[in-house]
């Protein structure tokens, strides 16, 4: 058992000597022109690593500093940098012959720069592309191998900066973690990557990147699951924060690029979910299923569908965008049919739309026929829409309307029933536009006008109410209105704001009206007899 013993702590001091040696014996060093001319002759760009040393317990050489190139066509800055970078090893060949044999790549604390120029090109497409390969193989020495095979490759604690040279603004995703395993530029790589998006929420993409397109790299197919969630669309900077487009966003979506051409499927979730200035965030989720194709070579794609969920209330959504810009230009049409108001209505503060104070709509449905187009944070809707067999609780529009109520004999009530309310309409950053507006209301009658409704919410109508002749109007109504289902017509005017309107009679419109109607009675009587003209014109022998 001594000598057993004995023999032991030889081996062990020998052990012992060698781990002490060895990094005197192989200079880490040597093996730093090597790493950079394959790493150079891989990427298509010059790499530079710093000062290296090796670690015997962990199997790896490490380099205090790493760089690699950008495109001198978008900058003469580093394409990435990073103060750490370990090169796992297999340690018996480096031992006994200096040969290096990769095993795993880590790079910690890296920054990245990713830039898209005007055409719609990203600094990336150039890396691992043949003419740049051929461009650095040219300057490299002829044992320079053109492709490198990593078994796995990890960035950890990373942060990646995205902008444009037409702009400015530059978009940070902090804690950027990355695996990938079986790195090649020449077959496909399982991946994950995890980072924290600008302004706040999480993104994680899975999948397969590759083969590196050998003309674009940024071309190259991608087959991934892709997952954000707790997005802040106020906070991103992608769109111009006094559009007063906010709220909070979760995509799940799979995503498969080849040649060019990609095709995206999923689910979006919107809470508190503002649309545009003025606005107030919605009291209900919004949900989108979509599909959509984009072109990378173009910048643009085509959302083949989008169906757009608020509670049971559905909107059907489809269209045009384009990526080139700083921020999207839509071209979209937005068709419904019938959703039902009650669950719309908590989503109306989001479109900057408030209901009276203390009323609510219990009944009825809306329809819709827009087209969204513009910028994302200046976009313009117009079309029509239209509200049908709605009962606005708790908001008495004849009590609003005192004198054509009286006019019309109209007795209070606690809730208004809107027959319909039809209008054409112009959504804008600047506020709300109606026209050609029709609004039947039994008790009362018909209104019919436009107006706008400022980002403020505050309000400027023009409307004229054709009164029902029934109830109170009656000879009045006749005389000064034709008789009939409609009676005399007054002008007045909505101000103050939705949620507290006021509604004024027009004075001067109300005795024009008048005078009109009373001239019109008297010259052309009322439902076929004759009027004041018609018997003096036949007194004297003429035609009317």
């Amino acid at each position: 058992m001594s000598k057993v013993l004995r023999y032991a702590l030889i081996a062990l001091g020998v052990l012992v000597v060698l781990l002490v040696a060895i990094p005197f014996l192989v200079s880490p060093n040597q093996f730093r022109p090597t790493i950079e001319e394959k790493l150079s002759a891989a990427l298509g760009r010059p790499v530079t690593v710093g000062n290296m040393s090796l670690s015997l317990l962990s199997g790896s050489l490490a380099a205090d500093d790493l760089s690699i190139a950008d495109d001198p066509a978008f900058s003469k800055a580093p394409f990435l940098t990073a103060k750490s970078l370990k090169v796992g090893v297999e340690m018996m060949p480096l031992i006994m012959s200096k040969a290096l044999h990769v095993t795993g790549v880590t790079i910690e604390n890296p920054e990245v720069s990713l830039v898209k120029n005007a055409e719609g090109k990203w600094n990336y497409s150039s890396l691992a592309t043949e003419d740049s390969k051929a461009a650095t193989k040219s300057a490299a020495s002829s044992s320079a191998s053109p492709d490198i095979s990593i078994a796995k490759l990890e960035l950890k604690d990373g942060r990646v900066t995205v902008s444009s040279t037409t702009s400015p603004k530059k978009h940070v995703y902090d804690d950027l973690q990355l695996q990938a395993s079986d790195v090649s530029a020449t077959s496909s790589v399982p991946f994950s990557l995890t980072a924290k998006l600008p302004g706040g929420g999480s993104l994680k993409v899975e999948g397969k990147a590759g083969p590196i397109d050998s003309k674009d790299a940024s071309m190259s197919p991608l087959d991934a699951k892709v997952s954000i969630q707790g997005m802040d669309l106020a906070g991103t900077g992608f769109i111009d924060a006094s559009a007063g487009l906010a709220g909070l966003m979760d995509l799940n979506t799979t995503l498969a690029s080849k040649d060019g051409e990609a095709h995206t499927q999923g689910t979006v979730k919107l809470e508190k979910l503002q649309v545009r200035k003025g606005g107030a965030p919605s009291g209900v989720p919004v949900n989108v299923d979509f599909d959509s194709n984009y072109d990378l070579r173009k910048s643009t794609g085509k959302l083949n569908s989008g169906v757009v969920k608020v509670g049971s209330a559905v909107a059907h959504l489809a269209g045009t965008y384009d990526l080139h810009g700083e921020s999207p230009v839509l071209d979209m049409k937005v068709e419904a049919e019938k959703m039902p108001v009650q669950d719309l209505q908590a989503f109306l503060p989001a479109l900057g739309i408030s209901l009276p104070k203390g009323s609510s709509l219990q009944q009825g449905s809306l329809s819709a026929n827009l087209k969204t187009l513009g910028p994302a944070d200046k976009l313009v809707t117009t079309g029509t829409v239209g509200l049908y067999e709605a009962k606005l609780a708790g908001f008495d529009l004849g009590s609003k309307m005192a004198v054509l109520s009286s006019l019309t004999g109209t007795k209070s009530s606690a809730d208004t029933s809107i027959q319909k309310l039809t209008s054409n309409i112009r959504v804008a950053p600047e506020g709300i536009q109606t026209s050609a507006m029709d609004l039947v209301v039994p008790a009362i009658g018909e209104v019919t006008g436009g107006g706008t409704m400022s980002a403020d919410n505050n309000l400027d109508f023009k409307m004229v109410a054709a009164l029902s002749s029934s109830g109170g109007l009656g000879a009045v109504g006749g005389l000064l209105g034709g008789g009939g289902d409609k009676g005399m017509k007054l002008p007045f005017r909505i101000e103050g704001t939705a949620s507290d309107p006021k509604f004024v009679p027009d004075a001067g419109g109300v005795a024009k009206g008048m005078l009109g109607s009373l001239a019109g009675n008297l010259t052309k009587g009322q439902k076929g007899k004759p009027g004041l003209a018609d018997a003096l014109g036949g007194l004297f022998g003429k035609k009317n």
